[in-house]
């Protein structure tokens, strides 16, 4: 990469930091806190919660009758995403150690906290367990597919390409072949003795 791309690169990882730290501000004015990996609000904004939530009964009432008859079309989706899920753990299971290759940690993608929002009813929290679910599944495979590339083939495209995962940036240039077996041999070499740390954020 030019010392151009790079001084970019640098300068949307310290954006991200100073975004991170705006939102850490916001959550201080929220009043809760983290105990053991657990939320916990104080009791009055609990209070509050439980008068904002909105009764089962009346929340199926209100639901659009086309709403409801799509249900069963999107939780037929949490087949394919476990098999999927299953089947991805597998293969790194086997090949990451093959190739040199960290393991992904599933768990760091696996989220479940909305659980303990007051103001969400049963049927809501199971809507939102289902989406933390698949799109952990989503990010997860996302990283072991990118390792698994930076391994085979960290070349870019041609042409650009919509949501590059972390790791894109890095990877040789498309047409410098003659770079290409060096840069191949450093890529490996910098993946193998990656640390056992959170995966970098999307587009840095």
């Amino acid at each position: 990469m030019t010392d151009t791309i790079n001084a970019i690169v640098d300068k949307i990882q310290a954006l991200e930091l100073e975004l991170e730290g705006e939102f850490a501000k916001q959550r201080a004015g929220l009043r809760y806190g983290l105990e053991h990996g657990k939320v916990l609000f104080e009791e009055e904004v609990v209070r509050r919660h439980r008068e904002l939530r909105l009764g089962l009964a009346r929340y199926l009432l209100n639901a659009r009758p086309l709403v409801a008859l799509s249900a069963p079309v999107i939780y037929s989706l949490i087949i394919p995403f476990a098999i999927v899920d299953a089947w991805v753990s597998i293969y790194q299971a086997i090949c990451f150690r093959v190739y040199g290759i960290p393991q992904v940690p599933r768990g760091r993608y696996m989220v479940f906290d909305r659980a303990g929002l007051r103001y969400l009813n049963a049927l809501e929290k199971i809507n939102c367990a289902y989406c933390s679910y698949v799109n952990g599944v989503i990010g997860y495979v996302r990283e072991v597919g990118s390792r698994t590339e930076q391994y085979w083939c960290p070349i870019k495209h041609a042409r650009r390409i919509l949501g590059a995962h972390a790791r894109y940036h890095g990877f040789e240039e498309y047409g410098h072949g003659e770079d290409y077996r060096a840069k191949l041999h450093s890529l490996r070499a910098k993946l193998a003795s990656e640390p056992d740390e959170p995966p970098p954020k999307d587009g840095v």
